[in-house]
């Protein structure tokens, strides 16, 4: 039995000093709206297709959640490099982000598959990894990383472009100054062609090729465009080494603080927005090589890859132990 005003005072010290514990000790999941930045490295452009995926997913995540989570976009490198924002991911400093698979691959090892130079023969080959089982492993590893994975988008396949000459066969690759993405797998394939890759990171890449640092560069066709590379570039040769995957992730950190509801809303969109930007991609491909044609490029089609597979084959050997013996041969069974 409390006796005394002091002792009634310190009891009721005591109460409120335990309900503001439990207040600040609720989980964060009991937050109701989030208002997220997503970076992308690529311009704000209707082709581009990290941006065509960043606007889906901002409309479909707004529907979805009944307008508790509001996501902005910022393109052009506004809140960091690829490197910078898988790193904000990662630590929580950055919301969210749709990332090259290769620079996510630095972090994932295993990612470093999809990279495989003529891996994959169709977009829809490669759709049927990324979202069978081979996808499902991928995305568990990033979440152990801190990053949760809600779509593989399409960023398209990767064609070389350069001042040099066309290339149609390996021998064209030789001698030639390629920058390449500072990912491993690139730097390999382009040395087992026998060209000289010179990894940089991207917001390096327009000047250095403009001043002949560099001959080119290897990119996806609708980049091209949207970064106007067709300015200071003469060649493009459609070789379509690698499909390049784009990866729409928001960091562990955010996420574990939504509800399952706001979770589910956030899986749901990114699923939403990946099929459509897929179609959207994939129907700009063909319009934006018409018009790098109107803009002057010269573009050959290499129809046959037998000879570049042949070139590359110690690229596979090399990276079979990093990348997983068992993950590369159930993609290899896959595509066969």
């Amino acid at each position: 039995m409390i006796k005394t005003f002091s002792q009634r005072v310190q009891c009721a010290r005591w109460l409120l000093a335990v309900m503001a514990a439990c207040l600040f000790a609720l989980p964060a999941a009991a937050q109701d709206k989030f208002s997220l930045k997503l970076g992308i490295s690529a311009t704000d452009s209707q082709t581009d297709p990290y941006a065509i995926g960043a606007r889906l997913f901002t409309e479909d995540v707004k529907k979805d959640s009944g307008g508790r989570i509001d996501v902005a976009f910022f393109p052009n490198r506004q809140i960091g490099d690829e490197k910078e924002l898988m790193e904000g991911l990662r630590f929580g400093t950055i919301d969210m982000a749709i990332i090259t698979n290769a620079v996510v691959a630095n972090t994932v090892p295993a990612l470093q598959l999809y990279d495989m130079p003529f891996l994959f023969a169709s977009a829809e080959q490669a759709q049927k990894v990324l979202d069978g089982e081979v996808g499902q492993a991928m995305a568990k590893q990033l979440a152990a990383k801190g990053v949760i994975h809600l779509g593989a988008m399409e960023g398209g396949f990767r064609n070389m472009i350069n001042n040099t000459r066309p290339v149609a066969s390996p021998e064209d690759v030789k001698g030639v100054k390629f920058r390449t993405m500072q990912n491993p797998v690139y730097i390999e394939m382009f040395k087992s062609l026998g060209g000289n890759p010179v990894p940089m990171a991207w917001g390096e890449v327009f000047t250095a090729v403009q001043q002949g640092a560099l001959d080119g560069l290897e990119i996806p066709s609708a980049i091209i465009d949207s970064a106007k590379m067709y300015e200071i570039t003469k060649y493009m040769s459609l070789t379509r080494h690698t499909y390049s995957v784009i990866h729409l992730m928001v960091s562990k950190k955010v996420f574990d603080k939504m509800s399952p509801e706001l979770q589910a809303a956030m899986r749901k969109a990114g699923k939403s927005a990946t099929i459509e930007q897929r179609k959207q991609a994939a129907a700009n491909e063909q319009k934006v090589i018409e018009a790098l044609k109107a803009k002057g490029m010269k573009i050959n089609d290499v129809a046959d890859a037998a000879k570049f597979r042949s070139s590359v084959a110690p690229v596979y050997a090399r990276f079979k132990a990093a990348i997983g013996a068992d993950v590369m041969d159930k993609a290899l069974a896959a595509v066969k």
